[in-house]
């Protein structure tokens, strides 16, 4: 199944009247030698927007997160986070980012809860004593991701799959105007899903802040995302969840259902 690159006109100019996109790329290429990874990719989050990121493996979701963030340099074409580009971004606390895999020093024995509140640390100063709201935030991101009974225990006797839920938890904690996830569900039970579903609406609606979710799999945020972009190597569609669902495409009625799909883009 294929769908044009882009969205409709009626929708860019919807978007065109919203605030200036808080991560941008432009035109964006990035090759490994001759190995050509992504190819003039250009799109944007705007505040407020909850954007999903979807692509096979190997289609360059991660790639471009990490050009996007300044970790990588584009090939041709430029980014920009909050309209700057990254190399020029110092308002770090910001912008939260979970990686697909966090590394965690095994030596250092942090609690649960010293993890998540180091991610408040960044947005007050670690000069300033904490507040009654640096608390409660430190709480609520904790009990989002279904760690409450957990937050004392040093973060390098959990599961992998429990230390992952901190780093969530950690970058949920400071309350950032940019969200990025790259892939922060794999392997987390639906229970943990659900929660991690509501802190990131909550995120949106209460706090006004973006979020970029680079996922496989969309079952829990299926019906709260305003935008899903297809990646394979270049933008295959960029728009509504029901333009998709209208063509045919479920995006998380069954676990299986949106990753077969997406494997067979062509």
């Amino acid at each position: 199944m294929a769908y044009d690159s882009g969205i409709d006109s009626h929708s860019q100019a919807t978007r065109s009247d919203l605030a200036p996109p808080v991560l941008a790329a432009e035109h964006v290429s990035f090759a490994y030698g001759h190995g050509l990874i992504l190819d003039d990719v250009s799109l944007d989050v705007r505040p407020g927007e909850f954007v999903a990121l979807v692509g096979p493996n190997g289609s360059g979701k991660s790639t471009l997160l990490k050009l996007m963030l300044g970790l990588l340099e584009p090939t041709e074409g430029g980014v920009e986070i909050f309209g700057v580009p990254p190399q020029r971004f110092h308002d770090r606390w910001r912008l939260g980012y979970v990686p697909q895999r966090p590394a965690l020093v095994s030596e250092v024995p942090a609690t649960v809860d010293e993890v998540v509140s180091a991610g408040r640390m960044t947005a007050r100063g670690w000069w300033r004593r904490p507040r009654s709201d640096d608390r409660r935030a430190v709480a609520h991101a904790i009990d989002s991701v279904a760690l409450a009974g957990l937050r004392l225990t040093p973060v390098n006797e959990l599961s992998g799959g429990q230390q992952q839920r901190t780093f969530i938890a950690r970058a949920l904690a400071g309350e950032p105007e940019l969200l990025v996830l790259d892939e922060p569900i794999a392997g987390v039970d639906a229970e943990s899903q659900h929660r991690f579903r509501d802190s990131l609406v909550h995120l949106v609606q209460e706090h006004g802040s973006a979020v970029l979710l680079v996922s496989h799999e969309l079952t829990a945020v299926a019906h709260d995302v305003d935008r899903v972009i297809v990646l394979k190597q270049s933008v295959q569609f960029d728009g509504s969840p029901d333009e998709l669902i209208a063509g045919g495409v479920s995006l998380g009625v069954h676990r299986e259902d949106l990753p077969l799909w997406l494997e067979g883009l062509r």
